[in-house]
């Protein structure tokens, strides 16, 4: 599909969300795309790496909200939480490259990559609240980690924006570039780390994960259960539909 371009190069493969006319914004299709691309990169020998980015303007605007509001994800096989699935439990080193706005899940998923790369006009937002919705991708897990807990609290609870030099400092993001730099930088990591071996990147990666994989699944799944009855609920229909007619939700009913 043309939304989400692949691209294998010297053991690298690259994810590029490409759907600018609507902000990079993650359908359901797209999902399955990428949580198919990821189960066989796991397997294809040929690939060592993985890289998601963006364009130099927009990571991703979050999940599709007039898609979520018509079709909400149908239980946990559906293609966003195998994405999200699968990204956690991804062996090999996988990287990001993160220009400007990256919301919800554009933000989420990074805490499962291993390397990240951002833009100096990055913005990295979890406004699921906001939405009438809760955490997801684990967040409510790894961002009081990774973060501290009233920082995450700014994040989770309030939905506030963490900018590029503040998600440096707080461990999110690994170095912050020019815009026009972040993918190449990007690139550049992942072809120094597919000259590596593979078996000692991999074993690694298994070593620093194995403590939490098992709590960070089920928090997922604790997280996709609450989120997918959420999703159904008067506040998130409040808030989509505000979002759709360019208006303030009103929550004083809900």
């Amino acid at each position: 599909m043309t939304d989400i371009l692949e691209h294998t190069e010297g053991g690298v493969l690259t994810l590029t969300l490409n759907r600018p006319a609507r902000k990079n914004s993650l359908t359901s299709a797209m999902y399955a795309v990428l949580a198919d691309a990821l189960v066989r990169a796991a397997d294809d020998a040929a690939v060592r790496v993985v890289v998601i980015q963006g364009n130099e303007a927009m990571f991703s605007a979050g999940n599709d909200i007039e898609e979520f509001l018509n079709a909400p994800p149908a239980g946990t096989d559906s293609p966003v939480f195998r994405f999200l699935r699968g990204i956690a439990t991804f062996p090999k080193p996988l990287l990001a490259a993160v220009c400007g706005p990256a919301v919800g899940i554009g933000t989420t998923m990074l805490f499962h990559c291993d390397l990240v790369y951002a833009g100096d006009n990055a913005a990295f937002s979890m406004p699921f609240v906001n939405l009438g919705l809760c955490a997801e991708g684990a967040s409510s897990l790894i961002a009081p980690q990774m973060f501290g807990y009233h920082r995450a609290a700014e994040a989770l609870l309030l939905g506030e924006p963490i900018y590029a030099e503040a998600a440096l400092e707080v461990g999110l993001v690994n170095k912050v570039l020019p815009p026009t730099e972040a993918n190449a930088y990007a690139q550049q990591i992942a072809r120094k780390l597919a000259a590596k071996p593979l078996s000692s990147l991999v074993e690694t990666k298994r070593l620093m994960k194995s403590a939490q994989q098992d709590a960070v699944l089920q928090r997922m799944a604790e997280e996709g259960a609450s989120f997918g009855r959420m999703l159904r609920e008067p506040a998130a229909k409040e808030a989509f539909s505000a979002f759709l007619e360019k208006r303030a939700p009103d929550f004083s009913r809900v």
